[in-house]
């Protein structure tokens, strides 16, 4: 496979990853929220906006610290394509593609 094959199976796998850990949180937070808030409370929608809140802000730190641990494991650069390139190179393909 070349590089940019390996990028589109990364970023679609890292992406789906994300969205595990995002459903996973959702489940955590509502399960607490069912067995500890009482459901005639008025400060439920509170509590349900922050389940979201916290989901999305959880899944997006779980995330960030595996691809740090996996990028100081793994040579990423040497097997994925950039997918931005810098603003001086913009004519010219860099070496290697």
């Amino acid at each position: 496979m070349n590089k940019k094959v390996n990028t589109a199976l990364f970023i679609l796998g890292a992406t789906l990853a994300n969205i595990v850990i995002m459903i996973l949180f959702f489940l955590l937070f509502l399960y607490l929220i069912a067995a500890f808030v009482d459901p005639e409370s008025p400060l439920l929608p509170v509590w349900i906006g922050l389940m979201f809140l916290c989901s999305i802000g959880g899944s997006f730190l779980i995330y960030t610290l595996v691809m740090k641990k996996i990028m100081s494991k793994v040579d990423l650069e040497s097997k994925l394509h950039p997918i931005f390139r810098s603003k001086g190179g913009r004519g010219r393909p860099r070496q290697g593609d």
